[in-house]
């Protein structure tokens, strides 16, 4: 199979790239909790810095909280609070300290603390135990739930790390070609998505979109380098 150098170690394939929500009920939760979360810091500075923070972090946050077994809404919920709480330690002057450890570690253990304040939310609410289940996966597996005992006994932080890094990967990746995608022509990445990300061999490409065996090497070298560097920009970001 061809790959783009492999970015970030993440695959480009379309069934990884699917959730199990559906589109459009994800897209509007979405909105919901950016707008909550606009409103809640709209007497903070520097409005686009926190957008643009959430923009770039949400999927990890909810996707991480989905697969710890949170429900659709619990999981928007993380979100809003996993970003909340960043911000009232910026406002505090309370950052993030690079000489205490990554930025990763930092925001992964911001993030289980609300994850754990979900799963204590349920153990006083019995129905919304029972209606919890196992929450599956990109590959269509099903994923157990994990309860606060586990996720706060001594595999629960191993656990987490093992899953957090995986969608880390995943999400600067992601992040990273949306942000791209708005840089060049609609034709190149369409051509790019293609060959790299569908797979489809070059003669498919030509074919289906009426372009020539060049367009289909150089979109794929322009693109790809353009998300290369985006994506160690996004390394350093935050």
């Amino acid at each position: 199979m061809k790959t783009l150098d492999r970015i970030a170690d993440a695959r480009y394939d379309m069934k990884t790239m699917e959730k199990p929500e559906k589109k459009s009920d994800l897209k509007e939760q979405f909105a919901k909790t950016r707008m909550s979360l606009i409103e809640r810091l709209s007497d903070w500075e520097d409005q686009k810095t926190w957008n643009e923070f959430y923009q770039t972090y949400w999927r990890l946050i909810y996707s991480v909280s989905l697969k710890s077994g949170l429900g659709q809404d619990e999981a928007f919920d993380v979100v809003q609070e996993t970003v909340l709480s960043v911000a009232k330690q910026w406002k505090k002057g309370q950052k993030y300290d690079p000489g205490k450890g990554s930025f990763k570690t930092w925001l992964m253990n911001i993030t289980r603390w609300r994850i754990a304040d979900q799963f204590r939310k349920k153990q006083r609410n019995p129905a919304a135990m029972n209606q919890s289940g196992g929450t599956p996966g990109r590959d269509g597996d099903e994923r157990n739930t994990m309860t606060i005992e586990r996720l706060e006994g001594e595999d629960g932080e191993e656990i987490l790390e093992r899953m957090w890094e995986n969608e880390w990967k995943f999400n600067l990746s992601e992040v990273a070609i949306e942000r791209v995608k708005k840089q060049v022509s609609p034709k190149q990445f369409q051509i790019f998505h293609a060959y790299v990300i569908k797979d489809w061999d070059v003669s498919k490409v030509k074919r289906e979109l009426g372009v020539s065996q060049s367009q289909v090497y150089l979109a794929k070298h322009r693109v790809g380098g353009m998300i290369r560097k985006e994506i160690e920009v996004l390394k350093k970001e935050f």
